[in-house]
C-alpha cells in the first residue's frame, strides 16, 4: 500500500470494517475472510471482553492488516488496544482525558465528534482526524457538509447508519477520509461463522467502491 501516514491508509481503504467480536478464536478467520476478499483492515470495538485478544490474533496471522481498536473510553483500553497490537484507537466521543493521555503517549487516536463544540475541543488538541458518530442520526451529509463549512481543515470518518445505500454519498464529501462500515460482518453471522456471508459483503462493498475515484488520488 502506498501511503505515507495512517490516514493514508484509511483514505485508500475508503471503508474501515467495525466489528464487535464475542469470541477471539473467530478473529483470524474473519481476518482472512477480509483480506481475501480485498478489504485489508479491522476496527475491533471493546464492546466485548474478547476485544485484546482478537486484536492480538490477528495482528499475529495478518501483520500487514490495517488494525484499530474501536470504542474506546479509557486510557487503559488504549494501552490494551496498543499492546495487543492496534495501529490507532478510535473512540465514540470526545473525552478530554483519554484524547491527551494518547498524544501524550505517542497513541493515534481518532475521537468522536457530532457537533462544532466538539470540533473546537479536537482542534484545540491539536486532533483534525475525526470520527462523526453516529453519523445518521446526528443528521447525516446535511449536518457533515455545515461541519466542514467552518472547518476546513479536519477529516472525517462517518460511522453509524452508513450503509451502501448511503455510502459513496458520504464519501463523495472531500473531507471525508473513510466511513466506518458495520454493515460488512455483523455479529450474529460472525458467531455462526458464516463466512460466506461475510466474503459477499466483502466483495459488494469493493466493487461499489470501484465504481467512483478513489479520492486519496486527488
Amino acid at each position: 500500500m502506498k501511503t505515507n501516514t495512517w490516514i493514508d491508509a484509511l483514505r485508500d481503504l475508503r471503508v474501515m470494517p467495525v466489528i464487535q467480536i464475542e469470541n477471539a478464536n473467530d478473529a483470524v478467520p474473519l481476518a482472512k475472510v477480509l483480506v481475501e476478499n480485498g478489504l485489508p483492515a479491522a476496527e475491533i470495538t471493546f464492546r466485548t471482553q474478547a476485544a485484546a485478544q482478537a486484536i492480538a490474533n490477528i495482528r499475529a496471522a495478518y501483520p500487514e492488516i490495517t488494525l484499530c481498536a474501536g470504542t474506546v473510553l479509557t486510557p487503559e483500553q488504549a494501552d490494551a488496544a496498543i499492546a495487543a497490537g492496534a495501529d490507532f484507537v478510535v473512540s465514540p466521543g470526545f473525552n478530554p482525558t483519554t484524547v491527551k493521555y494518547c498524544l501524550d503517549n505517542d497513541i493515534k487516536i481518532i475521537p468522536g465528534v457530532n457537533n462544532p463544540s466538539q470540533v473546537e475541543q479536537a482542534l484545540e488538541m491539536g486532533v483534525q482526524a475525526m470520527k462523526f458518530f453516529p453519523a445518521e442520526a446526528s443528521g447525516g451529509i446535511s449536518m457533515l457538509k455545515s461541519l466542514t463549512g467552518p472547518y476546513g481543515n479536519i477529516q472525517l470518518m462517518p460511522t453509524g447508519g452508513v450503509k451502501p445505500t448511503n455510502l459513496m454519498d458520504y464519501l463523495a464529501i472531500s473531507q471525508v477520509f473513510a466511513c466506518g462500515g458495520t454493515w460488512i460482518a455483523p455479529t450474529a453471522a460472525i458467531a455462526a461463522n458464516d463466512w460466506q456471508s461475510i466474503a459477499t459483503n466483502v466483495r459488494e462493498t469493493c466493487k461499489l467502491l470501484d465504481q467512483s475515484p478513489n479520492q486519496s488520488q486527488s
